[in-house]
């Protein structure tokens, strides 16, 4: 490889963690903020009294211009500048009214405390909560401090004091004012997913009542009409049984030829719903059983999935519960076939059980990624309701760490007694 490109592949590789390392951590603080407000204002707050009255020990006087303000009026000052701000997100106005006094003093005496900087931390709450209009008298009344610093304690020309005090108040009012507006774009993108999600469960709950009365007219179309054909044969054919033999034979073929009619048109019907594209037309076959497990698993194998099965007990299940067993671990093969990556293998349990119970479990040893369980495919909504026609349990998810990998688990209790 090109050696600039392993340079810029090796600073991808250091800086991508690193992003996400703080956005994780960014996260983690705004969800504490969320959850517990009085406590993290608390702990800022200590932070900055902390700081305030560790240079109240001694560090103010390195910028002083009035060494000799008392020590009680630099303690009172310091706590004036750092304590109001326990309030400043909830009322950053009356914080920033609290602390101008304590300004216009340390302007007035010369005492130039560092701690009077925390003002800018009010100015960039109020661009982030209150109206745009309320920055104008806010940063005119930061700047009357720096005005009477000038005045009274000149030290040079008066831009020195007010230029930069300037520069500071706008910058904290575009960091509040940007924080804002991306704080109001984040809101409209989730209001916009929320819409979108509400109006996308409704189309899919409208296609689905539709495509549910659609279906429910075509069955009615094609049992209805030929079960009546096949009640009147049967009724005629009883009636000519005992005169006329030939007749009744005739009835019964008629009947047969009609039962396959309908079971043709199901078919048909049937094979309509099934819209996957580029898949072949099914052949009119008999529905896949428990023992054509071996040919699915052989055909997965050959596909390069390591499969191993297990069967507990002796199997005692009907042929609809068997196709419901069989497609719950096809669709389950096939997703780790799709999302598991290289290198993973798969396992099969089946424990069968009295009276037609039965309990699969499918795992593999795959990246666990999202599959049809994010509700996007139709696998998983399909097994849900294969196992609902018997009463069962559908589970699917990643496997609990430390294990890697994907979980389906299908129960279907006892059949019930008719």
């Amino acid at each position: 490889m090109d050696p600039v490109a392993e340079e810029r592949a090796a600073e991808e590789r250091t800086v991508e963690p690193l992003t996400e390392y703080v956005q994780r951590v960014s996260r983690r603080v705004r969800a504490f903020d969320r959850r517990h407000p009085l406590t993290w204002d608390l702990h800022l707050t200590g932070f900055w009294v902390t700081a305030a009255l560790i240079d109240y020990s001694g560090g103010w006087l390195n910028v002083t211009r009035n060494p000799d303000t008392p020590g009680w009026l630099v303690l009172t000052m310091s706590l004036g500048f750092s304590v109001p701000l326990l309030w400043r997100r909830t009322h950053p106005q009356a914080v920033l009214l609290t602390i101008a006094p304590v300004a216009l003093v340390n302007a007035w005496t010369g005492t130039a405390l560092q701690a009077s900087l925390l003002q800018l931390l009010v100015i960039f709450h109020i661009a982030l909560r209150r109206p745009p209009r309320t920055l104008w008298w806010a940063g005119a009344l930061v700047l009357t401090a720096a005005a009477v610093t000038a005045t009274r304690h000149p030290k040079g020309s008066p831009d020195q004091d007010i230029v930069p005090m300037l520069m500071s108040i706008v910058v904290a009012a575009a960091i509040g004012i940007t924080v804002r507006t991306r704080r109001a774009y984040t809101e409209a993108l989730e209001d916009r997913a929320r819409r979108l999600e509400t109006e996308r469960d409704q189309q899919a709950r409208l296609a689905a009542a539709a495509e549910r009365a659609r279906i429910a007219r075509e069955m009615h179309d094609i049992i209805g009409h030929n079960l009546s054909v096949i009640t009147g044969l049967a009724d005629g054919g009883r009636y000519a049984a005992g005169k006329s033999p030939e007749r009744a034979t005739q009835a019964l073929t008629a009947i047969s030829t009609t039962s396959r009619q309908a079971l043709t048109e199901l078919r048909r019907l049937l094979d309509v719903l099934r819209d996957d594209e580029g898949e072949p037309a099914p052949e009119l076959t008999p529905q896949p059983a428990l023992t054509d497990l071996d040919h699915l698993i052989d055909g997965v194998r050959s596909a390069g999935l390591p499969v191993r099965t297990t069967v507990h007990g002796t199997p005692t299940l009907p042929p609809g519960r068997q196709l419901t067993v069989y497609r719950v671990i096809q669709e389950a093969l096939t997703n780790t076939l799709k999302h598991a990556g290289p290198g993973a293998t798969a396992r099969i349990e089946i424990s069968h059980e009295e009276k037609a119970a039965v309990t699969v479990t499918v795992t593999d040893t795959g990246r666990g990624g999202e599959t049809d369980a994010t509700g996007n495919g139709r696998g998983l909504p399909g097994m849900r309701e294969r196992t609902a026609l018997y009463g069962g349990t559908l589970e699917a998810g990643p496997r609990p760490h430390p294990e890697q990998g994907w979980r389906v688990h299908l129960h279907l209790p006892e059949e019930s007694p008719q």
